[in-house]
């Protein structure tokens, strides 16, 4: 049984509010056994990209899992070297033949790009076609936003970036809302640096949380999605086990303000792979 709860993006489309990320999980048979498992729990979100290698057991894994794909929630991203408005439509197609799919729920602009116009324009063409029922981009900071949406016919419904108590991004995550932009966290965990913030740990015990569930549960107050990855089974459904109680205001705003600037992952302005 799904043990989530739904946002709902701009053109009416209800996005499980958590997910599993998959990055790194590169070995296709571990990949779709922790997918499996994942699914089994009651995640019903599942993030990959063309970046991670593992399409092709995503699209296994939901095809084996025995729940109705409508009842799925499936994204993939655009990678860098595929900008451009006919590379794009040829690496969604190649994304879908991985995949197996016959229909994708989000599909992403992995990383802004100097022909981020030209990629779009083949995102809205994908939506309008029916092939997508959601399109929205990734790690886009507001300047590559305000560039964008000029020329947009659709704006886009997500915007997945790096989110946490130590790169909480205010002027980003309020300009998304003002836009109806869902906001989407990555590496909400700090990759494994949550040890690092005493906070999380009075939280933990406050509220008899691990300090995981505490960052989690403050990212579902903040209507923001948030896609923790986890190859471990346990944590997988510990990180699940957020929506049987909730942070005070006050705690929420304690945890808002550990805000460093800090980036574990890179910056957007300075990418380029």
């Amino acid at each position: 049984m799904a043990a989530t709860q739904s946002v709902t993006l701009s053109n009416g489309v209800e996005m499980p509010v958590l997910g599993l990320g998959t990055w790194q999980m590169f070995d296709h048979i571990e990949a779709k056994k922790t997918i499996l498992t994942a699914i089994e729990a009651g995640y019903r979100h599942i993030d990959t990209a063309a970046f991670y290698q593992n399409e092709e057991a995503v699209g296994e894994a939901v095809r084996e899992c025995g729940i109705d794909r409508k009842e799925m929630f499936i994204v993939t991203k655009l990678w860098n070297p595929d900008h451009g408005y006919e590379k794009a439509l040829k690496a969604f197609d190649t994304s879908m033949r991985k995949l197996k799919a016959d229909y994708l729920d989000l599909y992403l602009v992995h990383w802004p790009n100097e022909l981020n116009k030209e990629t779009w324009k083949a995102l809205e063409k994908l939506y309008k076609d029916g092939a997508v029922r959601a399109i929205g981009v990734s790690n886009f900071l507001k300047h590559h936003i305000v560039e964008l949406l000029p020329d947009c016919e659709i704006k886009p419904m997500v915007n997945q970036f790096e989110f946490h108590p130590y790169l909480v991004q205010p002027e980003l995550l309020n300009y998304c809302r003002e836009q109806n932009i869902q906001p989407e966290a990555w590496s909400p965990l700090m990759q494994g640096n949550l040890t690092d913030v005493p906070l999380l740990a009075e939280l933990a015990k406050k509220y008899n949380r691990t300090p995981a569930q505490i960052v989690l549960r403050w990212d579902v107050q903040l209507n923001i999605v948030t896609i923790p990855k986890s190859s471990n089974t346990e944590r997988i459904k510990s990180n699940l086990d957020i929506f049987s109680f909730e942070l005070a205001d006050e705690d929420v705003k304690r945890i808002s303000v550990l805000d460093r600037f800090k980036r574990f992952g890179p910056d957007p302005d300075n990418f380029d792979f």
